[in-house]
């Protein structure tokens, strides 16, 4: 893994566990949450400007996409 490679991962395992946190929810129900609404992705391919922002504005972002997709999904 390239140095970028391994910031991107450590951003997703954060976002991962402040949103788990946050929303008091299981590991697992966390990832299934962003595995149905494609939150991993979005937050990889958007790193370069989300991980400059703070804990509560990531959590946040993620909940608006998370309603977005399923505003999308009906």
């Amino acid at each position: 893994m390239d140095k970028r490679e391994l910031d991107i991962a450590y951003f997703l395992s954060f976002c991962i566990e402040q949103y788990k946190m946050e929303r008091r929810l299981s590991g697992e129900d966390t990832m299934n949450l962003f595995e149905k609404y494609n939150v991993l992705p979005y937050l990889s391919d958007n790193f370069e400007v989300l991980h400059t922002q703070g804990r509560q504005w990531l959590i946040e972002e993620i909940d608006d996409y998370i309603a977005k997709q399923k505003e999308e999904m009906q």
